[in-house]
């Protein structure tokens, strides 16, 4: 991996490949926005606002100057790109996550190869150029979440996080989180743009991922999340991920 921190680096647009057997990345910033590809492994990725949960042959754009971190609780192979806005044929899109297909997989691994502390030659800048000019048409993914910044709410998002089975009906979190359930509604609406249910659904449904691309088999994952029926859990997930949990990861 390159010693040089990519804002050090000076071209407009550079690809640098990772890999860990865990990954805990501090919180930082960079001036480029960067892109994030998960060649294997499953990857968290944090920002102030949002959380996204990367499984292999996704991405997910983390805006520039934007404090992020990156979590793995197994071995994850990644590639970042940076790229200044001015070499994006459309201007870059806001933090997010992205399908990746083949012939972007095999740019970025290309150009990860390609050295950073010179200019590239003809050839190379060729190539990252047909790679910055495929990445407006891949499809945006539902991997992520808004989180809550209000502390009230924010109190019980972190309490669901912790334990994504956790039974209580929004009154009662709220509660115990010094909010009436009313407030706490209409809070999680206006801080993450889906209602209370939704966003536990879809908090399910990421640490689903997570545990599921560490190996652990589906019906513990279901039990963990708080789905005492399996076969209403693959329901649920392949409607969101349009597959189920057993294929998904093949």
């Amino acid at each position: 991996m390159d010693t040089l921190s990519p804002d050090d680096i000076e071209q407009p647009a550079f690809v640098i490949g990772e890999s860990s057997e865990r990954l805990d990345e501090p919180w930082q910033s960079y001036r480029r926005a960067r892109l994030i590809h998960v060649r294997a492994g499953i990857l968290t990725v944090r920002t102030g606002s949002a959380r996204w949960v990367m499984p292999p042959g996704h991405a997910v754009w983390v805006a520039a100057n934007e404090l992020h971190c990156l979590t793995a609780a197994g071995a994850v192979v990644l590639n970042s790109l940076y790229v200044d806005a001015h070499a994006l044929p459309a201007p870059p899109l806001q933090s997010g996550a992205i399908k990746v297909d083949r012939l972007v997989e095999a740019l970025l691994i290309a150009a990860a190869e390609m050295p950073h502390t010179r200019p590239l030659d003809e050839a190379a800048a060729r190539l990252v150029q047909v790679l910055l000019d495929r990445l407006p048409a891949l499809p945006v993914v539902s991997l992520g979440l808004n989180w809550p910044r209000d502390p009230r709410i924010a109190r019980i998002a972190d309490a669901l996080n912790a334990n994504p089975a956790e039974p209580g009906v929004l009154e009662e979190l709220a509660a115990a989180a010094g909010v009436t359930g009313r407030t706490a509604a209409r809070l999680f609406v206006k801080e993450t743009g889906q209602t209370f249910g939704q966003w536990r659904q879809q908090l399910r449904l990421l640490v689903a991922l997570e545990r599921l691309g560490l190996g652990t088999s589906v019906s513990q994952v279901a039990l963990e999340i708080g789905y005492s029926d399996v076969s209403s859990f693959i329901a649920v997930f392949r409607d969101a991920f349009g597959d189920t949990p057993a294929r998904y990861f093949r």
